[in-house]
């Protein structure tokens, strides 16, 4: 009888493992189910100074400095991403206007990412970044797993809300160009966790530029 509660306990124990990371209101957590135990992240990595430009339908182009020394894994990901065209046509389906904006989700709904997830470089997983998580900064969501960031990421809208996510959150980069872009954007959004299709702004491209 105690072999038989002792593989229930531990059942149960998994499962709730496993519905534990959902998204809350103050985090710019992203719901997908993948996690680092059953995940093939990628390893490549960069360093030095890399920019992009976010083209967004609508609104212009937001010209970003990622930051591939302080978060070389993270940078190599996104801009593989956005060379395989990943970007393309994906909303921003997160709105909180003294927070963050999320995006990079294709399904648009906050579940969804890319296939591969990717070890969190941030100081409470084990890595040093000292990417402040201040206005203009873009920085990746993730799940409760601290390895399971793939495609979501954010831009920060405000220094002293988003100064709570620093060493919890691998931020890669910031604005250099076109945060009146993004203030502009959220002018015209409404505030909301998950946005109706119809009332998601959208990615044209993300063009690599070096």
């Amino acid at each position: 009888m105690k072999k038989i509660l002792c593989a229930l306990l531990c059942i149960l124990m998994v499962i709730t493992g496993f519905t534990a990371c959902g998204k809350t209101e103050e985090k710019p957590e992203n719901d997908t189910n993948t996690t680092s135990a059953n995940a093939s992240a990628s390893t490549d990595s960069l360093s030095g100074l890399h920019h992009v430009e976010m083209v967004i339908k609508g609104y212009g182009t937001v010209k970003l400095e990622l930051n591939a020394d302080e978060a070389p894994i993270t940078v190599a990901n996104f801009i593989a991403l956005a060379n395989d065209g990943f970007y393309d046509g994906v909303p921003f389906h997160r709105l909180d206007k003294d927070f963050v904006l999320q995006g990079g989700d294709p399904d648009g709904d906050g579940f969804g990412g890319s296939d591969n997830p990717i070890k969190g470089e941030f100081y409470a997983n084990g890595v040093q970044n000292n990417i402040k998580h201040k206005r203009g900064v873009i920085s990746m969501a993730r799940t409760g797993d601290p390895n399971s960031a793939s495609s979501q990421f954010f831009i920060c809208l405000d220094d002293m809300t988003a100064s709570s996510l620093d060493g919890n959150y691998a931020a890669f980069g910031h604005i250099t160009e076109g945060m009146d872009v993004i203030d502009k954007l959220c002018e015209n959004t409404p505030e909301s966790n998950a946005l109706p299709k119809d009332l998601q702004p959208i990615i044209e491209t993300i063009k690599v530029i070096d």
